[in-house]
């Protein structure tokens, strides 16, 4: 459901498809990461109209940089090439609000 992406030329291919792809920026170190980690997955089964992806930005900071991630967790939702919501912090109201309004059940 979620797929890990490490390389900077696949997070670009990624985010310039017409699909909307919704990114978990996260460490192994956050501890809010990983309380919220379980419900960026279970959005992830419920949620077809998106695909998931998670950065770990220790591995790949080229990608965080990239995008200008300041602080994790940080969920960035982008369609063809276009950051259309990003929500900062460990909210699941608001991650779920935005994966509700940009993927469909």
């Amino acid at each position: 459901m979620v797929q890990a992406v490490k390389d900077l030329q696949e997070f670009k291919d990624i985010i310039n498809g017409d699909t909307v792809a919704i990114f978990d920026f996260w460490a192994t170190w956050c501890g809010p990461c990983k309380i919220i980690s379980p419900i960026f997955e279970k959005l992830a089964g419920q949620y077809g109209g998106a695909k998931f992806y998670k950065v770990d930005i220790d591995e790949a900071a080229d990608i965080a940089e990239e995008v200008g991630v300041r602080a994790m967790p940080t969920f960035i939702a982008f369609k063809s090439g276009q950051k259309i919501k990003e929500v900062v912090g460990a909210n699941p109201a608001g991650l779920q609000a935005m994966v509700e309004s940009h993927a469909t059940a």
